[in-house]
């Protein structure tokens, strides 16, 4: 191969390279860009807590960590039953029925507990806060995707 066209495929391997890499890092980019912040965020990035605030809160977020977690093993499990009672099934069966009610009990469940935080994180906010939380998690309920 001579110097002309190996100087030519190094450009073409050095452009490939770069624009996956661009592309790559664009792509992560708009992501962040695009997530929904989390109640975490909103509190101890936005409101910008007092330490007293800080160490209440951080002590709600642990208790309630633990109590997630065991919800969404909840959760697990019911999505697990509910894929083989329609692997063993024929069709829309009693097995398959009861497998989607504990799913959405479990779903339900994770879903209330995760409000109950909320209004729980709420109590140790100033009314100032309060009222910027409110709004930052109304956003957050009805965003769009996009």
């Amino acid at each position: 191969m001579s110097a002309g066209w190996k100087s030519m495929a190094l450009t073409v391997a050095l452009a490939a390279l770069a624009s996956g890499g661009g592309a790559w890092w664009t792509a992560g980019w708009m992501m962040k860009r695009n997530e929904t912040p989390g109640v975490h965020d909103i509190v101890h990035r936005r409101l910008k807590p007092t330490g007293e605030q800080d160490d209440r809160l951080n002590a709600i977020e642990a208790r309630f960590a633990v109590q997630r977690e065991a919800l969404e093993s909840e959760l697990r499990a019911a999505n697990r039953e509910l894929a083989n009672a329609i692997a063993a099934s024929q069709g829309d069966t009693p097995e398959v029925r009861a497998a989607v009610d504990r799913f959405h009990d479990a779903m339900g469940a994770l879903q209330k507990a995760t409000i109950a935080h909320v209004f729980e994180m709420r109590a140790v906010l100033t009314p100032e806060q309060a009222r910027v939380f409110d709004r930052e998690i109304a956003d957050a309920l009805t965003q769009e995707p996009r």
